[in-house]
């Protein structure tokens, strides 16, 4: 039996160049039919060719850096759902270590939260915490437009896109959100097997059955992700990183982050906002045995006296097989997320 999907759309389109057809437009932004619908404001930035291309050659390029050494590409690599397989965390300018690890981007448009404690609420403002964090990039925005108006080919670039004579930080914000924004992963097994394009095997499908028994309700729609978040017991107490009480400072959200999408989840590896675990092993060994009890431990890990979710030997491979149906090839080979100055 094929799960149930809490909200079947058709595909609508949010941007599409002149005189191509929308089916046959790599740039016109789709929703899958087993996707929510999208939040960002698409009314303010719509997807086109020009723009979603000039965000392309920014996200790739380390000008956004204060000595141009460090590229959004660094932290985020299309191989593994542009997240960062190298780093535990994240590394900047002069090799300034951050404290979380850098998640995948990856339908950026369906998500209302931003960063592993929400910090930032639309995609618009992320590429700001990068570009002015003194560990990644340690840049200023006006100095960032500066560099590129002294570009032999930023200026027609930027006019090409936004048909105005002056590059602004905002022209270079909204760029990037096109870009990031056609960033949309729906083509794994799994989505194939939702279209009826492809079946599980026994173990994949018993693996989804165990999934939605245990994992759907933080990791919910076909986003696989329900953008709240949760303390997942890792720790019992949060003096390191405080998570989400870092941005609301509301002691009821201490040591909760964000569900992160397990879309590519075999691929994102190393997990945890801090990069703990490296095995999805790992990770459903902890949920099954080491989680940590707290004040504001999630209530779905604590049932009686008991911690955690019980699962056995069999069931987490089952499961594993599972999660790996959600890697999207197609996605992490795509040419037009690939980087623009490699030939």
């Amino acid at each position: 039996m094929k799960p149930v999907r809490l909200l079947v759309i058709s595909t609508l389109l949010y941007g599409c160049s002149e005189n191509v057809e929308p089916a046959k437009n790599p740039y016109a932004f789709r929703v899958p039919e087993n996707f929510p619908a999208p939040v960002y404001t698409f009314e303010n930035n719509p997807v086109t060719k020009e723009g979603a291309e000039l965000g392309q050659m920014l996200f790739y390029d380390p000008v956004l850096s204060l000595d141009s050494s460090i590229a959004c590409a660094n932290c985020h690599q299309q191989a593994v759902a542009f997240s960062d397989p190298v780093h535990r965390f994240s590394r900047g300018v002069n090799d300034a270590a951050g404290f979380r690890n850098a998640p995948a981007i990856q339908n950026m448009a369906f998500q209302k939260n931003f960063f592993w404690d929400g910090g930032v609420k639309h995609l618009d403002f992320v590429p700001i915490n990068a570009v002015t964090s003194k560990i990644e990039m340690a840049e200023t925005l006006d100095q960032v437009v500066q560099k590129l108006k002294r570009s032999k080919f930023y200026p027609e670039k930027f006019k090409d896109a936004f048909h105005e004579d002056e590059i602004t930080s905002q022209q270079m914000l909204y760029a990037l959100s096109q870009f990031m924004n056609l960033m949309v992963s729906a083509n794994s097994k799994y989505d194939q097997y939702v279209r009826d394009e492809a079946d599980l095997t026994t173990e994949e499908a018993e693996g989804l059955g165990i999934f939605e028994v245990h994992c759907r309700t933080c990791h919910a729609t076909d986003l696989f992700t329900d953008d709240s978040f949760r303390n997942n017991g890792l720790d019992a107490s949060f003096e390191k990183d405080a998570g989400r009480e870092r941005i609301t400072e509301f002691s009821g959200d201490r040591g909760k982050f964000k569900v992160p999408s397990l879309r590519n989840v075999d691929l994102t590896s190393p997990y945890m906002h801090d990069g703990r675990f490296n095995t999805l092993q790992q990770v459903l060994d902890h949920y099954s045995n080491t989680v940590k009890d707290s004040e504001t431990l999630d209530p779905l890990l604590k049932q009686g006296e008991s911690l955690g979710i019980v699962l056995s030997a069999e069931e987490k491979v089952k499961l594993i097989a599972f999660l790996k149906t959600l890697s999207d090839e197609t996605f992490t080979h795509d040419k037009l997320f690939a980087n623009p100055f490699i030939k």
